[in-house]
């Protein structure tokens, strides 16, 4: 093998997979490695920033429904993606082909293997998603985020090795901010987010919680909210009834550093948004996603919940009321804010995409030899 043989990583269309895919990319690419990517359509809505020599779409579709002509598209769109991806990797002859989840890895992976490819799956959440718990007998070696995701399949655990989820160069910076539960105005700086499937609930709860907070905490308050196109107004104009300086915008391009800057962070339970409040070490209050099949973005909050590093609180109890309680008593208590926040800060891994490069390379290095 030439260095001119890319590592291959394939990923879902999604910030969850793509995101640590890229930190590995970058981190591969540091070490002479070039990176070609396997994805879908779906990776076209974060531009075309991702560092990879070249980006491969592979036909692909997730279960959606058990009814025969919905099962049937679902084969046929994998069986057209494999032989795309058969394809691809005799055109490309990868060392590697590294899987971060969703149905666009199936394909390749599952290709891979059976072409005797080295290949890594890395899991994100706390919970293995159903695509990678397909691979996973197949493949060469897992990598995961949290300990004990494989405790409940024990004939895995030897291809197991807990990496960390990666995270890109922007969580790294923002990491060397330190955290202070008050600053020197004595503001209280709320960064609220929930992505594409979080943002209404939050534009719904969040500005009537605020309106049950004492009129002294909501004049120290500084609120940075992400909003759907369509909450914005409403959303903006709960604030400004409630005399809260506010800033609300569909997409914050600089999110880490608004996290960095927060005092508290209310948000959604993704593999993602849990890497980066424990890469940069905040307190938060976690809405897990309640319909989603695997569960993960709970299992995720678990996590960190134990640790001491957020308050789970399930979207059926998630309340203006029981919201403002929880927001009140963390106002008035910084001294549990910064001991969130150090629990937060122990369970990341800034180093995680460093150690999936030497998982890669090693599994190459041995392959190859």
């Amino acid at each position: 093998m030439t260095e001119k043989n890319p590592v291959l990583l394939a990923a879902g269309g999604t910030g969850g997979h793509l995101f640590p895919a890229q930190a590995l990319a970058q981190a591969l690419a540091a070490r002479g490695v070039a990176v070609e990517l396997a994805t879908d359509r779906r990776v076209e809505r974060y531009g075309t920033s991702f560092p990879a020599r070249h980006i491969h779409f592979i036909s692909s579709e997730t279960i959606r429904a058990r009814n025969p002509i919905s099962m049937m598209r679902t084969a046929g769109l994998l069986g057209l993606g494999a032989l795309q991806a058969w394809g691809l990797l005799s055109r490309t002859r990868p060392r590697a082909v590294v899987g971060f989840g969703g149905y666009p890895t199936i394909p390749p992976m599952w290709v891979a293997a059976l072409r005797k490819i080295p290949t890594i799956i890395h899991e994100q959440n706390a919970v293995m998603g159903r695509a990678n718990k397909l691979l996973a007998p197949r493949v060469s070696a897992i990598a995961t985020s949290f300990a004990g995701v494989l405790d409940s399949a024990p004939s895995l655990r030897g291809k197991e090795t807990k990496t960390g989820n990666p995270v890109r160069a922007n969580v790294i910076a923002a990491a060397a901010t330190p955290y202070s539960a008050e600053d020197g105005e004595g503001a209280l700086r709320l960064v609220i987010f929930g992505g594409s499937q979080g943002a209404r609930i939050m534009a719904d709860i969040l500005p009537p919680a605020i309106t049950t907070l004492p009129s002294g905490l909501r004049m120290r308050l500084r609120v940075v909210q992400q909003a759907r196109e369509e909450d914005v107004d409403r959303v903006r104009a709960g604030y400004a009834a409630a005399q809260v300086s506010a800033e609300i915008s569909p997409f914050f391009p600089d999110l880490p550093a608004r996290i960095a800057s927060a005092t508290l962070v209310v948000a959604r339970a993704g593999a993602s948004t849990v890497a980066e409040l424990t890469a940069i070490g905040r307190p938060a209050i976690l809405v897990p996603l309640p319909h989603a099949l695997d569960q993960d973005q709970s299992e995720n909050a678990k996590v960190l919940e134990a640790a001491g590093g957020a308050i789970r609180m399930p979207q059926e109890i998630f309340t203006p009321d029981r919201l403002g309680q929880e927001i009140d008593m963390l106002a008035s208590a910084p001294q549990k804010l910064l001991a969130m926040a150090a629990a937060a800060r122990a369970q990341g891994a800034l180093d995680a995409a460093e150690r999936l490069a030497d998982l890669v390379i090693n599994l190459t290095t041995t392959a190859h030899a």
